[in-house]
């Protein structure tokens, strides 16, 4: 059933504790659910980000989940996750106003700063379904009151302790109306280019040095644009351009 409080044509499916607010949302579709379902809980115990680092966290913040059923063509559905960026930038700095917002910066591929701290990371999965249908999972989680205390590329925070004020249920339904404003302006990746400027408006480190850790190698150089796959584009000390799918990202003086 939709409800009153949530944009049209959405629904929601709210739990105390969960694992993973991901890991339902991918059940539900497994079981022929028709999407633009919202996944929450109040505690998620096995949380998950990029490349399965495990992301904990307790009552107080936010987890969030939205499956959506063909979004997209599935080449393109990863971008998705540019759209949940600004939406939660957008979200947060409706709640906390103006100077919180410029506090919070969005930095490749799916992370929030605040301060240079990680307060939030947002993580697309997709899965073929039997039915030929793919489905397209969104987890959105926020530091709001705490942190976990792990090993991350920056250091973790949460907004209580910067100074800024949220509360996660005020924060979801904020961030559902925002989301799906910018799932229309996204519009199955054809307003891709529209999405990718407001993404880089919010963000981190653009025109500044980096420094990107491959399995491989390090790049170090400027950051230059995101590319219309989504991809980084840096000018590399030899005064080439590279193109980054994949990679662990560093900005700053020094990168």
């Amino acid at each position: 059933m939709a409800e009153a409080n949530l944009p049209a044509g959405y629904r929601r499916l709210a739990h105390d504790r969960l694992g993973s607010t991901n890991e339902e949302a991918i059940a539900r579709a497994r079981v022929g659910d028709p999407g633009r379902l919202w996944v929450t809980t109040v505690e998620q115990t096995e949380g998950r980000g990029r490349r399965g680092r495990v992301w904990r966290s307790g009552k107080g913040n936010h987890h969030a989940s939205l499956l959506l059923i063909d979004p997209a063509p599935r080449e393109v559905a990863a971008t998705l996750s540019f759209a949940a960026g600004v939406a939660l930038h957008r979200a947060l700095t409706d709640l906390a106003g103006p100077s919180a917002g410029k506090r919070l910066r969005l930095k490749w591929p799916n992370d929030l700063l605040c301060d240079g701290q990680k307060v939030a990371g947002l993580l697309v999965e997709g899965e073929a379904l039997p039915s030929g249908r793919f489905a397209v999972v969104t987890g959105i989680g926020v530091n709001c009151v705490d942190h976990p205390e792990i090993e991350a590329l920056y250091p973790a925070g949460d907004l209580a302790a910067l100074g800024i004020r949220v509360d996660a249920e005020q924060l979801f339904l904020r961030l559902a109306q925002t989301f799906d404003e910018e799932i229309g302006i996204w519009d199955g990746g054809r307003g891709f280019a529209a999405t990718r400027k407001r993404w880089v408006e919010r963000a981190l480190g653009f025109g500044g040095p980096i420094r990107v850790s491959l399995p491989d190698r390090t790049i170090q150089g400027r950051l230059e644009t995101l590319d219309p796959g989504g991809r980084l584009v840096v000018i590399g000390a030899d005064g080439r351009r590279e193109t980054i799918s994949a990679g662990d990202v560093f900005f700053g003086v020094g990168a």
